[in-house]
């Protein structure tokens, strides 16, 4: 970017930098510079500011003024088109730059198929001569987000056969899946609903099926991660080829954290405990964990662990069942 357009930031202490002038979001002001990248500062600690290219200014009566920003001696001049607008500066709650500006726009008013991110592998091994075996793996993240909403579901499955000198071997067969929604209520409180689905052949598990929904509470929230505390009550329905079926009401509760770990390494982290309230004593844990690494711009290394323990398995079943998959896959964003 060439000098003319670029902007002056002047520090209380003297320093000065130049660059660009992304956003003021809450009380840091973030500038893109040629020399050290993003920089971000304390709105508090800065003197003046010179920026000639067009920012979107929100002042604390919620009015939005779109035009070169001037600040100096605490105060605020926005040079729009037919006016001038002066403001003490602590007033100046938000800028955005056009770019910005134009995310914030899409999320105001977005369609149900828009904001969509997510990541999805697919993957196969397999061996012949004295064993034949064949393994298929897939996963699935998806999440969409807006200002004030956020709707995620998740597909985990795992599929294996073998054939060991003509006599079938063990197989595994499991697949998870669900669905949730999270809603705000206030900046730290929302409410939470999810259903979930469940199939585990060497837990002689034929369908589980839980609904519920509860509290939640944003105890972290920063651009490079998030972490939500949940609690809330849910119905489980567990159907077992043994035969046998189990009805009863859950108290559950746990969290989501998502990390991003570098610029091209995202983690997300799901944890429930689940009581059950029909059969005291009786308990089950729901623990997923996963990691996208960017190799290219839509393809990735992808590596999904997910574990399910229930105290009270189907009888001559173990309590613990552990589902990891691994391999290359591919983000969407829309």
């Amino acid at each position: 970017m060439g000098p003319l357009y670029a902007d002056q930031i002047v520090m209380k202490n003297g320093d000065r930098v130049t660059g660009t002038i992304v956003k003021k979001d809450g009380k840091n002001l973030v500038i893109k510079t040629d020399q050290f990248g993003v920089v971000t500062t304390s709105w508090d600690q800065v003197e003046s500011i010179k920026a000639e290219k067009p920012l979107n200014v929100v002042l604390q009566d919620g009015k939005t003024v779109q035009g070169a920003l001037s600040v100096t001696e605490g105060k605020a001049e926005v040079a729009a088109k037919d006016t001038k607008v002066d403001v003490p500066a602590a007033q100046v709650t938000t800028i955005r730059d056009a770019d910005e500006q134009k995310v914030f726009e899409r999320l105001q008013n977005p369609g149900w198929a828009d904001l969509w991110a997510g990541a999805a592998s697919i993957g196969f091994a397999g061996t012949s001569g004295n064993a034949r075996t064949l393994t298929f793996t897939t996963g699935l993240n998806a999440a969409r987000v807006t200002n004030t909403d956020k709707t995620s579901i998740y597909f985990n499955a795992i599929k294996a056969s073998a054939l060991v000198n003509g006599r079938s071997a063990g197989t595994a067969q499991a697949v998870r899946g669900g669905l949730s929604y999270g809603h705000d209520v206030s900046p730290r409180l929302f409410l939470n609903a999810f259903n979930d689905y469940e199939y585990d052949k060497f837990q002689n598990l034929d369908l589980r099926f839980v609904i519920g929904g509860g509290l939640g509470f944003h105890a972290l929230k920063t651009e490079r991660s998030t972490l939500d505390l949940l609690a809330g009550a849910d119905f489980n329905r567990s159907s077992f080829s043994t035969p046998l079926i189990r009805k009863s009401a859950e108290f559950y509760w746990g969290n989501e954290y998502s990390l991003k770990m570098t610029s091209a390494t995202s983690l997300v982290q799901s944890f429930r405990m689940f009581n059950d309230l029909t059969n005291t004593g009786d308990y089950r844990i729901n623990f997923d964990i996963g990691a996208v690494t960017k190799i290219s711009k839509w393809i990735t290394w992808n590596l999904s662990l997910s574990d399910r323990y229930l105290n009270n398995p189907a009888p001559g079943r173990k309590t613990n069942d552990f589902l990891y998959t691994t391999g290359l896959g591919f983000t969407f964003a829309r």
